[in-house]
């Protein structure tokens, strides 16, 4: 048993925590509440941790001459590889929780227990603070009970404090199906919510020698809905702001009640008096003025989003030196389409680091990212910020799916600033609107009524419209209704799976149907989803 957590408790606590996720992973892969078979948060949650895991292994026992003690250097470390490791939200979001714990515990003679509640209220801190919309009844809700419990324990005592915290994780946890329709309907838990328990009961056994009794979340009672909350700002804002801004805490505190009034998607995270800020507002030049009163704004990019339909455009030319574009793409036939186009292309589901050595490697003072996933728009998010530190300037176009990706490089213009080619890509993407067909895995309640097993999808801009029992019936009925909508141009990715002729036969029906609407076909090679589809 343990009075104090040194480094050695810090390097077997991610060694315990990681095999604990590796041990549920499917557990928790399982409670996504999305009948299409991608649900990878317990994957997302074992890659980061064992990135920390890996950057702890390297570099233990080296330690600055910062004035940090092994402890604290240890746990800045696992932080900093979880940070670079990070996939998906959900890998984003534990980094900031363990970095939040190193800040807090860097200098610290000795964690005791009070040292820890401390420094789980920071964690919690720095978690809520990397979310653009928190939303209860998840990650965030659990990470702060676990803080609230700790502090409540009111002792220096390390072993109560580690168990106070873990249970009141569990005790959160246990309540997200109140917090989130989703969640109660689908009859599960909290995917993200689940693996930080698992990293707290890991805890425990490190500091007690004693490994927590708890029964497995039950399995669900009723599949899950087709659709699910999402961390993501309203349509009435025309713009993002962005700038990193040199200012003190008590500035920033101001700033963040200014801006929240001006907008949505609020977004301020800090490290050692540089802040990244992030903003959608319609009154650009108030969320700037408002940096400058709060301090040195710098790097300030305005990204606008326009809903019109894209004009076509003719391949572009080659990038010019100091500017290019890095794309996450899946499906060898996609990531072939991208590189024609002069982008690096970076393979599905990467981590911070993956997409920050995209980003070095472009030698490139300018780049844009796009994500194609609204999952890796946060781990692209937070691999720009890593950018920014270096001097490379990034720009993340959000765009969900491979198609809103070719519409924007389709727009690019080297001739134009920078600024302005981001915002007309961003304008590309939003102009194109997606959809996918895929076989339903497991049995749920959709907007569309339910599906079961086996069932053809087809998901909307992320949403299903449509439950059918024949691929190609479906798809083509898709086509037609977001062809119903307008339209000028459709292009279809047909994936891995996909049965031979499914594009030519989808293109002969638009042909037939809609003489007026020109369609590119191409073979993405994408995996689950036998087709891709966007239209302009």
């Amino acid at each position: 048993m343990l009075e104090t957590l040194d480094a050695a408790a810090v390097r077997r606590w991610c060694a315990s925590g990681l095999a604990a996720l590796q041990r549920h992973q499917g557990e928790i892969d399982d409670l996504n509440v999305y009948p299409v078979p991608d649900g990878d948060t317990g994957t997302n949650l074992v890659l980061t941790l064992t990135s920390a895991q890996q950057a702890l292994a390297m570099d233990l026992e080296t330690l600055p001459d910062d004035g940090h003690t092994p402890h604290g250097h240890a746990l800045r470390l696992m932080a900093r590889g979880a940070l670079l490791g990070a996939r998906g939200n959900s890998g984003v979001i534990l980094s900031q929780i363990l970095r939040g714990l190193a800040d807090a515990l860097a200098a610290a003679p000795a964690v005791r227990g009070r040292q820890l509640a401390a420094a789980l209220a920071d964690a919690a801190t720095a978690a809520y603070a990397a979310v653009a919309h928190p939303v209860e009844g998840t990650l965030l809700t659990v990470v702060a009970a676990a803080a609230r419990a700790a502090e409540q324990a009111d002792t220096d005592d390390l072993r109560a404090v580690a168990r106070a915290a873990a249970g009141g994780a569990a005790r959160a946890l246990a309540r997200t199906p109140e917090q989130l329709p989703a969640l109660a309907r689908a009859g599960v838990v909290d995917a993200g919510g689940r693996g930080l328990c698992l990293l707290l009961d890991a805890l425990v056994e490190v500091v007690t020698g004693e490994s927590p009794a708890r029964p497995a979340p039950a399995p669900p009672a009723v599949r899950p809905p087709a659709t699910a909350v999402r961390e993501t700002g309203s349509p009435a804002y025309a713009y993002e702001v962005q700038y990193l801004l040199d200012a003190t805490d008590e500035a920033v505190a101001r700033l963040r009640g200014e801006l929240d009034g001006l907008g949505d998607s609020l977004v301020i995270v800090g490290d050692g008096g540089t802040w990244n800020v992030h903003v959608h507002v319609n009154d650009v030049g108030a969320a700037v003025e408002a940096g400058v009163v709060a301090g040195r704004p710098h790097r300030i990019t305005v990204t606008r989003f326009a809903d019109q339909v894209a004009p076509a455009a003719p391949l572009p030319t080659p990038l010019p030196d100091g500017r290019a574009a890095v794309v996450v793409a899946t499906g060898a036939g996609i990531a072939e389409l991208f590189a024609a186009e002069g982008a690096t292309v970076v393979p599905a589901n990467p981590s911070t680091g993956e997409l920050l050595d995209a980003i070095r490697a472009t030698g490139a003072a300018r780049v844009v990212v796009l994500p194609n996933d609204p999952n890796t728009q946060s781990v692209a998010s937070a691999a720009a910020r890593e950018a920014h530190r270096l001097g490379v300037k990034v720009s993340v176009v959000p765009t969900r799916s491979p198609v809103q990706a070719l519409a924007a490089l389709a727009v690019r213009n080297p001739k134009r600033r920078f600024e302005d080619d981001v915002i007309a890509m961003a304008e590309a993407a939003g102009a194109c609107r997606y959809a996918e067909v895929c076989h339903a895995s497991k049995e749920a309640l959709t907007v569309a009524g339910p599906c079961r097993p086996g069932d053809v999808l087809a998901l909307v801009e992320g949403e299903v419209h449509l439950i059918g029992a024949d691929l190609l019936d479906t798809c083509t009925a898709m086509v037609d209704r977001m062809l119903g909508g307008g339209g000028e141009l459709v292009t279809l990715l047909c994936g891995a799976d996909a049965p031979a002729g499914l594009a030519d036969r989808v293109r002969e029906h638009v042909e037939r149907s809609w003489p007026f609407v020109e369609v590119q076909a191409y073979e993405g090679g994408q995996p689950h989803y036998p087709l891709l589809v966007g239209v302009e």
